[in-house]
């Protein structure tokens, strides 16, 4: 035998074995591709999310019914005010100078009404005595009723310009924390037609409450009493609680996305809930537990050929292609998902989901069994990942 003809053998053999050990290894490798997680029994919480800005229970806004210059300022910010103590006072000048100008006038017309008396009783004694006729006595009698009328519009006037002297000292109608000043010394404020805001007063900042807007397609599962979970960006993972205490009636659109104020009634006891803060609320809805799971990764993740060969086994069984709304007929099946099989294979399995959470779906029916291990995704061979989603591993269920 030639030497080129064992060589020839020899790379002939070697290329056979090659060959051979490239597909022994790509069959076996194939289930190390797949990226698992496991249906297992665990616990889940259903919520509804929704955002929303934390505002105090009540809320009072100070105002001014007199114009004026801003001439003393006696809070400012953060300020804890009483009921009735003065917060700032406005020029008093010209309310001096109108009621001082008032007085004078009812000084004046009380004089005039003193004669105007006097002379309706003298016109009262000569008509008894028939010296001047009932016309001049009836005139008499009318002009000291025109100056007791003039009397009192006197004396209306210096009330008005007296209370408006005691309105340029703005005091606040309640107790509670300044949270926001509209002005400063030397300052104009004009009250118009309408009342200008000096001071914003909360009452109570140790109460305070969420305005959160749900989306119509939550509103349904929101009941008054029920709890709420929250955070804001100030605090990071703390968690806070509140309760639902009103649903609001009146929606709001916006860009055609309607929306519900939901009300939360929220403790502040230590003060850190600050008002004007955005929240992610969380709505409990209701508590799964000893309920079989299943990663959300698995729901969208198919094999790269599934549409062809579920579109086969429809036209071998007279069936339109595609999965209908309802999963399988007849069954109520909504999804399909693939359960790594013994032989490394995508085994379809076809279920109904009910709640999730971010991570997991309840499975309600379907052939599934707690331990299998779902596909969630796959690597191809540049060694990327794809499908639907990097959640690798078992997942363990909460509180495990």
């Amino acid at each position: 035998m030639s030497i080129r003809r064992i060589i020839g053998i020899a790379l002939l053999l070697a290329g056979l074995a090659a060959a051979v050990w490239w597909f022994v290894g790509r069959n076996s490798d194939s289930g190390n591709r797949f990226i698992t997680g496991a249906a297992e029994l665990g616990s889940l919480t259903e919520v509804i999310t929704a955002n929303g800005t934390i505002n105090p229970v009540r809320v009072v806004n100070v105002g001014s019914q007199v114009s004026g210059t801003v001439e003393r300022l006696y809070v400012d910010f953060n300020d804890r005010v009483t009921q009735g103590q003065v917060l700032l006072e406005l020029d008093p000048q010209l309310f001096r100078a109108r009621l001082a100008q008032s007085e004078g006038g009812l000084a004046n017309v009380r004089a005039q009404a003193a004669l105007a008396q006097a002379n309706a009783r003298r016109a009262a004694e000569l008509r008894r005595q028939e010296f001047i006729s009932q016309q001049d006595y009836e005139s008499a009698l009318a002009s000291a009723r025109s100056s007791a009328a003039q009397v009192a519009s006197a004396q209306a006037s210096v009330s008005q310009d007296r209370a408006n002297l005691g309105f340029s000292i703005i005091r606040s109608p309640v107790s509670g924390v300044i949270i926001s000043r509209q002005v400063d010394i030397g300052q104009t404020v004009a009250a118009s037609f309408q009342t200008p805001t000096l001071f914003t007063i909360a009452r109570n900042l140790t109460q305070m409450q969420i305005e959160a807007a749900v989306a119509e397609a939550d509103i349904a599962r929101v009941q008054v009493g029920q709890p709420v979970s929250f955070t804001v960006d100030a605090y990071g993972t703390r968690d806070f609680a509140g309760t639902v205490s009103q649903v609001r009636l009146n929606p709001t659109t916006q860009q055609n996305v309607v929306t519900f104020t939901v009300v939360v009634d929220v403790a502040n006891p230590d003060g850190a809930l600050l008002p004007g803060m955005t929240v992610n609320a969380s709505f409990l809805v209701k508590e799964f537990q000893n309920v079989l799971l299943v990663p959300n990764a698995a729901m969208s993740w198919k094999p790269a050929d599934w549409n062809r060969q579920r579109q086969a086994k429809a036209g071998k069984s007279g069936e339109k292609g595609g999965e209908s709304p309802g999963g399988v007929a007849g069954q109520g099946y909504g999804t399909t998902i693939f359960v790594l099989g013994a032989d490394g294979k995508p085994d379809p399995r076809q279920i109904r989901i009910g709640a999730a959470d971010n991570d997991s779906s309840v499975v309600l029916r379907g052939a599934l069994k707690a331990g299998e291990k779902v596909i969630t995704g796959e690597i191809d061979p540049k060694g990327d990942e794809k499908g639907g989603g990097a959640q690798g591993g078992t997942r363990r269920p909460p509180g495990g």
